[in-house]
């Protein structure tokens, strides 16, 4: 069983940074791929980035690639999401999510996070 939170959203203007981070109970969690998601309202939910359980291997949705970054650290069963220049378009609830597999596909994953609001201002 992992359970995941997610921190770090907040409000910023278009061009600024955050950093979110994923904090995971369980040793399980090192041995898990992790992905990133978002969700805007009346939008489907759509993958962000995603990271293998090594930290190896990174994937980005192309609307991302070049702008954020997704890293881990299984010593602090952490995961996070360096986000730089923001756009308003990004604004979104952003989840982290835990499963065996780095796919771009929710259904993939097995463990989510309630997420966090990231709201970027034009």
């Amino acid at each position: 069983q992992v359970q995941l939170v997610e921190s770090g959203g907040g409000l910023v203007q278009a061009g600024g940074s955050l950093r979110l981070s994923c904090a995971a109970s369980g040793r399980a969690f090192r041995t898990y791929a992790m992905g990133w998601f978002r969700q805007a309202p009346g939008k489907e939910r759509e993958f962000v980035a995603g990271i293998s359980w090594s930290g190896g291997r990174t994937y980005y949705a192309d609307s991302v690639k070049g702008r954020f970054t997704i890293s881990r650290d299984n010593a602090k069963n952490t995961g996070y999401l360096q986000m730089n220049s923001l756009k308003p378009e990004d604004t979104a609830g952003y989840y982290c999510a835990a499963g065996p597999d780095a796919t771009t596909l929710g259904h993939g994953y097995t463990y989510w996070g309630l997420g966090t609001q990231v709201t970027v201002s034009s």
